[in-house]
């Protein structure tokens, strides 16, 4: 693994430098680099699960960190602005995804696993490109982290039906998903409120520590969340939002972002390395139409039902647009409906995912502010 690590750091160092003097978002480079390099291309670098379970480090601490710029009384505000958006938008997409799959020939099964891999966004490519500096940004930044979370939320059941297509599913399973995440709230409060903070205030003078603490405190309520049928993801979200009303909070969040960036990088390779390009050319017209109506297709949802909330066109348009794409989401779909594809068609909705992340990465990075713009006006942390 650790030769596999060091190729990966010094080919992405060298194409990257190769992409900004293209005017290239580095997003691109990550993904592109996985599909060349990984098992399906030059297979100079195989260990994809040991990838996989890197790159989702790197989404933990993106969503811990989500969670510490999120007061609950702000979350709150949010979610009541974004429910009917997130439900509405949710059964569009999935007939559209159900309505392609049909007509590319899939099976009924097929089709409806094709139409839940479609239905989320991004929650790494929506927030990884929010500038969080400027005032007009932190709106849109609740807005989109608001419509991402509940799609997340959504996720959990989706990924509870994926394992009883696989034979795995018990109606206790769903019990757990709904008692467990009220549950998981209560006790990280109760934690944070009679733990965290105590031992945090008598050792706060210990910088290692307190870095040691909050790295802990994340992994420990996103183990918790995992213990009780939730995904890592919303168990780190957690673990952020108890804590985001103290001045700590927003300090350890800077600390920990460089640390963040380097198991993104590994994640987005694992996008990439997803891929295999052979195959992927004998479907290659049906992933371009499946992904080009979805980059279509949903940011014009998005903007309608926004702007129905009461944002500004413009406001809308943007969040739209920084929304369109699939998720990451929709991999973990496809690998638990592994046996219930065929190569083919699975393919075809990989392909679509990942050519939407490439093609919304594009117009966000080129269009609105963001941390990794090439245009010096765009360029916002």
């Amino acid at each position: 693994m650790l030769d596999s690590m060091l190729l990966i750091f010094i080919a992405a160092a060298a194409l990257a430098s190769v992409a900004l003097f293209a005017r290239q978002p580095l997003i691109i480079v990550y993904i592109v680099l996985g599909c060349v390099l990984g098992p399906s291309g030059l297979q100079w670098i195989t260990d994809d699960k040991a990838l996989s379970d890197l790159g989702h480090i790197g989404i933990i601490f993106l969503l811990f960190i989500v969670g510490l710029d999120l007061p609950p009384q702000k979350i709150r505000n949010v979610l009541r602005e974004t429910i009917v958006t997130v439900v509405v938008s949710t059964a569009i997409f999935f007939g559209v995804g159900l309505g392609i799959g049909l007509l590319f020939g899939f099976s009924i099964l097929e089709a409806v696993i094709a139409g839940i891999a479609v239905v989320f966004s991004s929650t790494i490519v929506g927030i990884k490109l929010l500038p969080k500096t400027v005032l007009h940004h932190r709106h849109i930044g609740e807005v989109v982290i608001g419509l991402l979370l509940l799609q997340d939320l959504l996720a959990v059941f989706a990924l509870l039906y994926m394992r009883g297509v696989e034979g795995e599913f018990a109606w206790h399973s769903w019990l757990i998903a709904c008692v467990g995440l009220p549950s998981l709230i209560a006790v990280a409060y109760l934690g944070a409120k009679f733990i965290f903070w105590p031992l945090l205030r008598k050792f706060d003078v210990f910088t290692e520590y307190t870095f040691l603490a909050f790295l802990g405190w994340c992994m420990g309520i996103a183990l918790l969340g995992y213990q009780v049928g939730l995904p890592v993801e919303i168990g780190a979200f957690v673990a952020g939002v108890v804590l985001a009303n103290s001045q700590a909070a927003q300090g350890i969040a800077q600390t920990l972002e460089p640390l963040r960036d380097f198991f993104l990088v590994l994640f987005f390779f694992y996008v990439g390395a997803s891929v295999d390009p052979r195959l992927l050319w004998s479907v290659g017209w049906q992933v371009v139409v499946f992904g080009l109506v979805l980059v279509a297709l949903k940011p014009v949802v998005f903007r309608y039902l926004i702007a129905w909330q009461g944002e500004t066109k413009t406001t809308s348009w943007e969040i739209g647009i920084r929304l369109g794409q699939c998720s990451e989401f929709s991999l973990l779909v496809l690998y638990l409906a592994a046996t219930q594809m065929s190569s083919t068609n699975m393919l075809i909705v990989l392909g679509a995912t990942v050519f939407t992340i490439l093609l919304s990465s594009y117009f966000v990075v080129f269009k609105y502010k963001n941390p990794i713009a090439i245009s010096d006006r765009l360029r916002v942390d």
